[in-house]
């Protein structure tokens, strides 16, 4: 719980959750309003409205939504029942107007009852995307405040399968919200790391004279998953992991790593940095990607991609992907950027890894190059992999940490989930952590090419990886083409058994 909370947002506030009975909504969106309101950031004047095709009533949905609701201490379990208790529900059609129309009449009942001057109204759509036009338009019709109030409209990604599904997506929606009015939500600008990001770049004059290609040599984000689809191999066999989580999360944390210093601490200043990057990214080289598909694992427990029954038999979709790209601006031009992903990995994670190059003059190539990791998930932390004497009267010297591990440096802080953080972003009107019209544009015409190529007539077949696996036996080779070295794997200078001797760790 935060020390002291404050009330930060409008009161009398209507935050309308369209697809209500989801799952999303059960398993996120609603559970980030109630940590807001557990937390004190989101007034108890907030009416939240349901609406879905589901026949439930207020109840049913509160006791669906109920074991959902994170509690963290004894005081925080008796808010349960008051949240739920703002929590209504409407069961409708989403192309009909019937549903909006009584929408529309419970919030003019709400803003006379509390005496609202103007109307301040956040509609959610926790919705597949083809549905998003359908509501929005009905949105527009029927539950435009106008000149009498405020409206945000939140949207899931994906933002598109490609750059034509995106532009034919934005073509629609501009006419109805405008950009100010519209927030593409990616959950990952919402992790504490992620949003950590401008300010450890920014307010942070020590890493102005390095964080370029003088001192760096490569950067990689990889995000990593311990499990396979799970039976839901039909719906990820159309989209691949390059369109999960590279084209969109880990595009944004490049994006907030490699940008300019703002202009001003703004969202608009923030995106048109980033807009900057994306645009100085080169073309993909489709031949230098490696792809995988995961097979079953080594003792034969877990089942291969191919074993799904909802996979269309001979698939070469992509589960894993490793690819380098280069920012060709003057601050980043030569350095690879190495973006790595996969499923059915040895484990789950999400890092930054920065090296640095290599020391030169007093000591030998032995010596361990400096890497900096910032961890996203699990366990929030950053840390600076840097060389040290040991202690003592030995003249040895290895790897060591500068580490920020949140657990132990915070561990009395109320740290938002990613949802969270995004939900009261946007309640305050505040756009960086969202994606703009034209960096969605831009990387789109980045991956299109890409993605053609390795989904076409001639796509090229993925490599396999054993579930379970750090992914295909190719990677480490393609990694040391593509700029990443590999450490000299020593010792870190971890406890200390003798004065001469390390217990040793693997890096």
């Amino acid at each position: 719980m935060s020390s002291s909370p404050v009330v930060e947002f409008k009161e009398n506030t209507v935050v309308v959750v369209f697809g209500a009975s989801g799952d999303l909504a059960k398993k996120k969106t609603f559970p980030a309003l109630f940590g807001l309101f557990r937390e004190g950031y989101l007034s108890p004047t907030t009416k939240i409205i349901g609406y879905a095709r589901s026949q439930l009533t207020n109840e049913s949905l509160r006791e669906r939504l109920k074991p959902f609701l994170k509690t963290t201490t004894p005081e925080s379990k008796l808010l349960v029942d008051d949240f739920l208790n703002m929590c209504s529900y409407i069961s409708s059609p989403y192309d009909t107007a019937e549903g909006y129309q009584k929408l529309e009449s419970e919030i003019n009942e709400f803003d006379t009852l509390k005496q609202n001057k103007e109307s301040h109204r956040l509609y959610y759509l926790a919705l597949p995307p083809s549905a998003f036009i359908t509501v929005a338009s009905k949105l527009k019709e029927f539950n435009h405040p106008g000149s009498k109030g405020i409206v945000r409209l939140i949207v899931e990604k994906p933002f598109g399968h490609d750059l034509p599904s995106a532009q034919a997506l934005q073509s629609q929606l501009s006419p109805l919200f405008t950009e100010d009015e519209l927030f593409r939500i990616d959950h990952y600008l919402g992790k504490e790391m992620v949003k950590n990001l401008i300010p450890f770049r920014f307010a942070n004059e020590f890493l102005t004279g390095c964080w370029n290609n003088q001192y760096i040599t490569s950067i990689q984000i990889s995000f990593k998953e311990p499990f396979g689809t799970e039976g839901r191999g039909g719906y990820f066999d159309s989209i691949g992991i390059i369109r999960d989580v590279m084209q969109n999360h880990l595009f944004q944390v490049l994006t907030l790593l490699m940008m300019e210093n703002p202009k001003k601490f703004d969202s608009e200043s923030i995106r048109d940095e980033k807009v900057q990057v994306l645009k100085s990214i080169k073309p993909f080289d489709p031949k230098n990607v490696l792809v995988g598909q995961y097979t079953k694992s080594l003792d034969g427990t877990k089942p291969g991609y191919l074993d799904d029954d909802t996979v269309k038999p001979g698939s070469k979709c992509v589960t894993f992907a490793c690819m380098s790209l280069e920012v060709d601006n003057d601050r980043w031009r030569g350095v690879p950027v190495i973006l790595r992903a996969g499923k059915a990995l040895n484990e789950g994670k999400v890092e930054i890894r920065v090296q640095f190059k290599e020391t030169n003059g007093l000591f030998d190539s032995s010596i361990n190059r400096n890497e900096l990791v910032i961890r996203i998930q699990p366990d929030e932390a950053m840390y600076m992999k840097m060389n040290t004497k040991v202690p003592g009267v030995t003249n040895k010297v290895a790897v060591t940490e500068l580490d920020l591990t949140y657990k132990s440096r915070y561990h009395d802080f109320y740290i938002p989930e990613a949802y969270e953080s995004l939900i009261r972003d946007c309640l305050k009107d505040d756009h960086s952590n969202f994606v703009r019209d034209d960096e969605l544009d831009i990387s789109w015409k980045l991956f299109t090419p890409l993605l053609n190529y390795l989904e076409g007539e001639n796509a090229p077949t993925p490599l396999p990886y054993a579930y379970g696996s750090r992914g295909p036996a190719e990677l480490n080779e393609y990694l040391e083409k593509n700029g990443y070295k590999h450490q000299n794997r020593a010792v870190y200078q971890w406890p200390i058994t003798t004065p001469d001797v390390l217990k040793e760790s693997k890096i």
